[in-house]
């Protein structure tokens, strides 16, 4: 699906919620991909304006004008420079935890990304999105930043909603 090598997504059910799990090596030193998950002026390259304070219980804050979504979570987990969580939810919304980690694979990163939303979501277009959106952070730490892939995250939404349901079938 990737030019960059986005792995397929693993889903899996847990409880009331389904996770999904995205990975992709990044060709980065881990500060590069660091600041570019946790900076203002690097997060607005592939994902929306916004902050993120690097402390437990710090403000998450992403404000994506075109749709209107405005995120204001708190960080849920942060162990610098491998691990930051924080809900992927606006203010009265159930929590959609984001889980970055990162590993060193020599002069390159392992990021791996989980998701996780209410089963009466559609976890395949949620995982789609952020698929698009790795694609953008990919090719901002690139130095070549790109708009939402649109096609990118309708080719995926299509394949993650029949990999789930075939996953959830058994």
């Amino acid at each position: 699906m990737s030019d960059i090598g986005i792995g397929p997504a693993i889903f899996e059910r847990r409880g009331d919620t389904i996770q999904a799990r995205l990975s992709l090596v990044l060709d980065n030193h881990m500060d590069e991909v660091w600041a570019a998950l946790t900076r203002p002026e690097r997060l607005v390259d592939w994902l929306a304006p916004g902050e993120i304070e690097l402390k437990p219980g710090g403000a998450a804050k992403l404000d994506f004008a075109e749709s209107g979504v405005v995120i204001r979570s708190t960080v849920s987990a942060i162990e610098a420079p491998n691990l930051l969580e924080y809900s992927w939810s606006a203010p009265g919304e159930p929590d959609r935890p984001l889980r970055w980690e990162l590993e060193p694979l020599g002069a390159m990163v392992q990021l791996t990304l989980t998701l996780t939303v209410p089963a009466s979501e559609d976890a395949g277009r949620s995982a789609a999105g952020w698929a698009a959106h790795l694609e953008m952070l990919a090719a901002a730490l690139a130095g070549v930043p790109i708009k939402f892939p649109f096609e990118v995250f309708k080719a995926a939404r299509d394949e993650y909603r029949e990999q789930l349901a075939a996953e959830l079938a058994n």
